[in-house]
């Protein structure tokens, strides 16, 4: 059950053993509206609970089937963008209580899940707004959440673009993307080459996780601020009790 084993230990269940690619699951959904209405159908619309208030997100809530369904019942893998993780619940705060961060900027959310942090962005008027992952469902997830907040569909790019050669953005943002190994050092050079080339800031959401604290990256970031999490947020993870936000800054 997913209440008991906490959200993080449920999803790394989820990850090994759905199999199959998600481009493979969406073979049984004729168009996006039959994705968009099976996420609508499937998830609560919450707005409590969280660091964000302010923002009303499409989730997957203990009242919600797929919250205690057995994974290989779901009808995607790896439904990443059904949870409001802590390192994104402390981007788009930050962003929210400091609307200068992102005022007028070319912004980047890489890895944006439900898209909370692209939707803070936009909230506090940065010029254009891209929101990046590799889910497709997490592509439709984030426009469903962006019309919720009464704002236009936001651009969604589901290329992988990490090692690709860099747009010009502004400020990029990155919640909860440091939890494998090889991906973090995937992201640690691809950053530094989006710093080198543009001048592009780059600010990271993470409440402490073992494989951020021990990469290399940890000793280039500043801390912008820390938010303690709310209570239902810490039971959902296993105990964490606070998320920072960080400035990558390679040259410290």
């Amino acid at each position: 059950m997913l209440t008991r084993l906490g959200v993080v230990g449920y999803m790394n269940i989820v990850k090994t053993l759905c199999t199959n690619s998600t481009n493979r699951y969406l073979q049984g959904f004729a168009s996006d509206n039959d994705i968009k209405n099976f996420i609508i159908e499937n998830t609560e619309i919450v707005r409590k609970h969280n660091l964000t208030p302010e923002i009303h997100l499409r989730l997957f809530t203990p009242n919600c089937r797929f919250w205690h369904a057995r994974p290989e019942l779901w009808p995607f893998s790896d439904p990443f963008w059904a949870i409001y993780w802590p390192g994104g619940q402390a981007l788009a705060r930050y962003l929210l209580s400091n609307p200068g961060v992102s005022q007028g900027k070319r912004v980047l959310d890489l890895g944006c899940g439900c898209g909370a942090s692209a939707i803070a962005a936009k909230f506090c008027g940065a010029s254009h707004v891209v929101a990046n992952d590799i889910d497709p469902v997490a592509a439709i997830a984030t426009q469903l959440n962006c019309e919720l907040n009464g704002l236009n569909p936001l651009p969604c790019d589901t290329e992988n673009v990490i090692s690709s050669e860099p747009e010009e953005y502004d400020l990029i943002l990155l919640g909860d993307m440091f939890y494998e190994e090889a991906l973090a050092d995937s992201l640690h050079s691809w950053l530094n080459c989006c710093i080198q080339t543009h001048g592009t800031q780059v600010l990271i959401g993470d409440p402490g996780r073992a494989q951020f604290e021990g990469h290399g990256i940890r000793r280039l970031l500043r801390q912008e601020a820390q938010f303690e999490l709310p209570k239902a947020v810490r039971e959902e993870n296993y105990g964490l009790t606070c998320s920072t936000v960080w400035r990558y800054l390679p040259e410290l």
